[in-house]
């Protein structure tokens, strides 16, 4: 399979901060690749890098058979991109937004106004397509800037914190939009802070702190390494806790987590539900009343708690002011 986006050795530095270390990625063509980390780790300053507004310090990087060194304007033509923070004109219509970014990609007149239409209706603001955009709510600015991005259906895509400001519902139909680009063959670069946002989008996930990969793998590899399903344990009495405990250490793979204090036990298992099944029935032999039980697998939040110490936390943007991506005609200034 062919790689769309190749990046090796990215380093990038502000003064005494390192922001990428030498950071290496691929994206196969029609796949997803989701970029996590903590607060800080890169994720963003990566994303400037491939689209071409920042240059690295050290390293290479091809994004659509464009270096993005050598052939920047290259690169921005095969290119939709949406940062963090919604960057559409207040003054305009959410049409006229969309129209404007078509024909600054050279779409023509008809086809720009009838994509313009395609996408209110995709992102569900048909209502609101012709008032301004001032009068919208930020979730509303998202979308618009969501669907700009995708105006001239790139065969790149980099989605930069796309959920955020969403509400639930609005963030599943994005996902659905995501599916279906996909789908029809664009290839996508996907920074998130919703770790169940690269659960369902991701092919591949690779996990970044202090601008270095740390871990690489699908979704289900990354949770593996966590250590497999658990059970998850309450007992109704605090003197049950120790016995609990005992009989829980037989089936567990790993350190049993004890909390006295909600007399929960949490323990890595090996076997899924016949081994929950005979430790619930030790459990009753020995006359350990159990309140509330529970079979899981680690979710990609254990797993960044495991592999970086953090939570998953939105990234302090470095480098561009805490500012998005650009539109074509802010690329068109950078490149300057």
């Amino acid at each position: 399979m062919t790689n769309v986006i190749e990046a090796s050795g990215l380093v990038k530095r502000y003064k005494e901060v390192t922001a990428l270390a030498g950071l290496d990625l691929e994206v196969p063509e029609g796949t997803v690749l989701g970029l996590l980390g903590p607060n800080g780790a890169g994720k963003t300053t990566a994303v400037s890098i491939l689209s071409t507004l920042l240059e690295p310090d050290e390293g290479e990087a091809i994004v659509a058979g464009k270096d993005v060194r050598k052939d920047p304007k290259g690169v921005r033509r095969l290119i939709g991109l949406s940062g963090q923070y919604a960057a559409v004109d207040e003054h305009l219509t959410g049409f006229e937004n969309l129209d404007m970014i078509g024909r600054l990609y050279h779409l023509g007149k008809t086809r720009s106004r009838e994509r313009a239409r395609e996408l209110l209706e995709v992102f569900d603001l048909t209502e609101a397509g012709d008032r301004p955009v001032k009068t919208y709510s930020g979730g509303m600015r998202r979308r618009l800037d969501l669907a700009g991005a995708i105006v001239a259906e790139p065969p790149v895509l980099f989605l930069d914190e796309p959920s955020s400001g969403l509400d639930p519902r609005s963030r599943v139909d994005l996902w659905e939009v995501i599916r279906d680009l996909v789908t029809e063959g664009t290839s996508l670069l996907l920074t998130t802070q919703y770790l169940e946002e690269a659960d369902q989008l991701a092919d591949d996930i690779v996990v970044i702190d202090h601008g270095r990969e740390i871990a690489h793998g699908s979704s289900d590899q990354l949770k593996t390494q966590v250590g497999g399903e658990r059970i998850e344990v309450t007992v109704s009495e605090l003197n049950h806790v120790e016995t609990a405990q005992e009989i829980l250490t037989v089936f567990a793979v790993g350190e049993i987590h004890v909390d006295h204090h909600s007399r929960g036990l949490t323990a890595p298992i090996a076997g899924g539900a016949s081994t929950l099944t005979q430790a619930l029935r030790d459990l009753d032999a020995r006359g350990v009343i159990v309140q509330d039980v529970g079979l899981r697998r680690p979710t990609l939040d254990d797993v960044f708690l495991s592999l970086t110490g953090h939570v998953a936390e939105e990234e302090a943007t470095a480098g561009n002011g805490g500012r998005r991506a650009a539109r074509p005609e802010e690329l068109e200034e950078a490149s300057r």
